[in-house]
């Protein structure tokens, strides 16, 4: 199985006042192709950074980021901009929806930024919006739709620019239990069977349970990475 992220001798320090704060401290693990990896932590725990870090969203203090086998840490912001462009897709907790656009004018707007023509956009943002199970929706506005299916619009838009990788910053943390389990059922299956890695950060153990990696965060530690065996064909 390829290796989708590689992470050697990650650390991230903030200076407040003359205290220096350790966010991550030297932190290593990988992450696969076609895996589901939850990154589990509590508040303060070093999760958020360390996703903003593999999303080039932030640089590190020092260390390693490689993933598609390309090095990140030392990118210039314009390089930075360029590669999430090409490779990355976004799950917010809020969902992010622009209040204006239909479900469907909001997952085809990613594909404006690469210069498609509206009507190709439309045409992939259809497709995907079959794929979250969203067609009797796709013309109504985010405040027409509930919790749920705002996210799954959210999923999406992700998936629309066909990312290799996919980061999702707490998804169901504005759902109620059955529909974060739809959400994290729709998560799974996004990469199941694929070449696209989708990495999770969530403070819950209960949503983790549905990734195929899980990792550990205390105090910029990895702790503990637990990996399920697969079963052929699930």
């Amino acid at each position: 199985m390829k290796k989708a992220i590689e992470v050697k001798g990650l650390y991230k320090y903030y200076k407040v006042g003359n205290e220096i704060i350790k966010a991550l401290d030297g932190i290593d693990f990988e992450i696969m192709e076609g895996e589901f990896c939850a990154i589990v932590g509590t508040s303060g725990s070093g999760k958020s950074t360390l996703l903003n870090m593999l999303a080039g969203l932030e640089p590190p203090t020092k260390g390693e980021i490689i993933i598609n086998s390309i090095h990140i840490e030392g990118f210039s912001e314009g390089q930075l901009v360029d590669f999430r462009r090409k490779y990355v897709g976004f799950i917010f907790q809020s969902y992010q929806l622009i209040g204006t656009l239909t479900a469907l004018e909001n997952v085809a707007l990613p594909l404006s930024f690469r210069g498609e023509g509206r009507k190709k956009r439309l045409e992939k943002a259809n497709q995907m919006i079959q794929k979250v199970s969203l067609e009797n929706h796709k013309d109504h506005m985010p405040n027409q739709m509930s919790g749920g299916q705002q996210q799954r619009v959210g999923v999406a838009r992700a998936l629309v620019m066909e990312p290799k990788i996919i980061f999702a910053d707490e998804p169901t943390g504005n759902l109620d239990t059955r529909t974060s389990r739809e959400i994290m059922k729709l998560m799974q299956e996004t990469v199941r069977g694929s070449e696209k890695s989708m990495i999770m950060v969530t403070h819950d153990d209960e949503l983790a349970s549905y990734a195929d990696r899980v990792i550990k965060i205390i105090d910029g530690h990895v702790v503990s990475i637990t990996v399920k065996e697969k079963i052929e064909g699930n």
